[in-house]
């Protein structure tokens, strides 16, 4: 691809002056430059510095240059909502590349090279016309999340399903033309999600039953012999489905019992295989039941089921049409028991978050957490996108403004920082600016008062920050990759709550106080936390006619093998 003036792309330029580490091209402005120069520009693989890049929704790309693997330090590549038909074999020498999104597209395959990404956690090439792919995916042995749906593959390759892949834990390749699912599933010892519904498969492997962790199953729209399986899983009884698996249902793998009969001839092979081993069974039966008292007797995790009408579950968010193409993914959730008032607590919290933002986040770019002050926001919620210059907010530590002016200022205050400090990088929020170069809509959450409370991934709202008095959080994840990452990161951060309450309290516990100094005024009586032990409550998000769209905690998060002081109310 030819490159073009230069003055044409001002991000480029910028980019280059600067040493920019995030770049992002994006929309119509973008795709117009784009078909009117034959493509981009070439000045762009020389931004040998960039660890993110994003270039989306440019119906007039329809290739990446081999020179896409100059960038070698990028770790994050976003290439999705265009028109690309291939993927260059130079991605494998982005041997830093941590995250590669190619979805909404028009690929036909995925070049082998990709299994040279050692770092790769997060591989997404949904909606394409892909009908195979490479083997070697086993090389990636960091990969965490894999989303293949909506292409034409007929098959997993089989080393999808190795024990390497020690950390896989969702596979998404739904809509898609796959007949069978390898025994070889239960290697995956970290799976929990797995979703091949609206495929053709007629039968499911026993060894599903095996996998440890496996909590979300969805095989919906698929043919299987087995009727009364086929009723489970199109009734989302994932539990059922495992057990019945377990039990020697007719599903493939093991030998289990598999029979083409009716369930009556089902029932009654069932008992006469079950006669003869009634006493072995039985023992087999009270030693499960030891095993699982002995697993409550480890965790303090308690689930508890409410009504609908419960008041603690009274908060709702509901979602405009217009994020849909800007940062459609949201969970929230609410904390209570979080002591954040004795001595370092806040801090230590504030710390974690940042931690989570930078690592687990991958700076932000993936997921953005926020938490508030609940007692501070006026419910219900609304997850809306506006225009830079209609949405208003009172960023922390400063006065109420629209976002165009605050990115602006922002902005300033970046070059000033990299003036005085005669580098390249800048602190703060100011790190953050470039995940919304291109966008001409922001995402927001607005409280019933028409107060925007939340501006991902740069800022909160000063009207809802939390402080050492603040007792009950409001618990928000947002994403313009995936849902479950915003589930896996709320699962993360309420993890590491629980974490620091324990800790926070064994030392008070240790001291006899609660190491505050005599000038800080202590929670009113009986509104501390009696104990370590935190409380989350669900927050549903809906659309604007009330559909239900997600639920956190749903039954499939939070698992007890996975936090502890913790009460879940379901």
């Amino acid at each position: 691809m030819d490159g073009i003036d230069v003055s044409v792309w001002a991000e480029i330029e910028k980019a280059e002056k600067e040493n920019r580490r995030e770049l992002v091209l994006q929309g119509a402005n973008t795709d117009k430059r784009i078909q009117s120069s034959g493509g981009l520009s070439s000045k762009l693989y020389s931004l040998t510095l960039l660890n993110y890049l994003e270039i989306s929704q440019c119906p007039s790309l329809t290739e990446i240059n081999e020179d896409i693997g100059n960038l070698i330090h990028l770790q994050s590549l976003i290439l999705c909502r265009n028109k690309i038909t291939s993927v260059p074999k130079s991605i494998g020498k982005l041997k830093c590349l941590k995250v590669l999104d190619v979805s909404v597209n028009e690929l036909q395959g995925i070049p082998e090279e990709v299994s040279q990404l050692s770092e790769l956690n997060t591989l997404n090439v949904s909606c394409n016309s892909i009908t195979s792919l490479p083997n070697g995916l086993s090389q990636c042995v960091k990969l965490s999340t894999i989303n293949v749906s909506k292409n034409g593959l007929a098959a997993l390759p089989d080393d999808l399903f190795s024990e390497k892949l020690e950390l896989l834990s969702t596979i998404v390749a739904s809509e898609n033309a796959i007949e069978e699912l390898s025994t070889d599933i239960s290697n995956l010892s970290a799976i929990k999600v797995l979703d091949l519904s609206s495929n053709k498969l007629s039968e499911l492997p026993s060894e599903l039953g095996d996998c440890p962790k496996l909590k979300e199953i969805n095989f919906k729209g698929n043919k299987l012999k087995d009727k009364r399986l086929e009723k489970m899983v199109n009734g989302c009884q994932t539990k059922s489905v495992l057990d019945y698996l377990r039990a020697g249902g007719r599903g493939k793998g093991k030998g289990k019992g598999q029979s083409e009969a009716g369930e009556k001839g089902d029932a009654a092979g069932g008992a006469a295989r079950n006669t003869p081993k009634k006493k072995g069974g039985a023992r087999q039966k009270n030693r499960n039941q030891d095993d699982d008292v002995d697993e409550l007797d480890k965790l303090v995790l308690k689930v508890l089921h409410v009504s609908d009408s419960d008041s603690a579950t009274s908060v709702t968010v509901k979602v405009s049409a217009e994020v849909k193409d800007v940062r459609p993914y949201i969970v929230c959730c609410i904390v209570r028991g979080m002591n954040l008032h004795s001595g370092n607590s806040l801090k230590r919290f504030l710390v974690a978050q940042t931690k989570l933002h930078d690592d687990l986040c991958a700076r932000r770019t993936t997921a953005t957490i926020a938490t508030h002050d609940l007692k501070l926001l006026k419910a219900p919620l609304l997850y809306d996108a506006r225009t830079p210059d209609t949405l208003k907010i009172a960023p922390l530590g400063r006065k109420e403004m629209k976002a165009v002016d605050l990115l602006k200022q922002l902005q300033q205050e970046a070059d000033e920082q990299r003036k005085q400090k005669k580098r390249q990088n800048v602190s703060g929020l100011h790190k953050y600016l470039q995940l919304l170069d291109g966008k001409s809509h922001y995402p927001c959450l607005v409280d019933a008062e028409g107060h925007v409370i939340s501006f991902p991934p740069i800022t909160n709202s000063d009207k809802t920050k939390i402080q050492k008095s603040t007792r009950e959080l409001f618990l928000e994840v947002t994403s313009s990759n995936c849902l479950q990452t915003c589930k896996d990161v709320m699962d993360a951060l309420i993890t590491k709550m629980a974490e620091l309450n324990k800790f926070t309290f064994d030392n008070k516990e240790a001291d006899g106080s609660d190491g505050e100094a005599e000038s800080e005024p202590a929670p009113a009586e009986g509104n501390g936390p009696a104990g370590p032990e935190l409380t989350v409550l669900q927050v549903r998000i809906v659309d604007m006619d009330g559909n239900l769209k997600v639920v956190y905690p749903s039954k499939t998060d939070l698992t007890a093998e996975a936090c502890s002081n913790l009460r879940v109310i379901r």
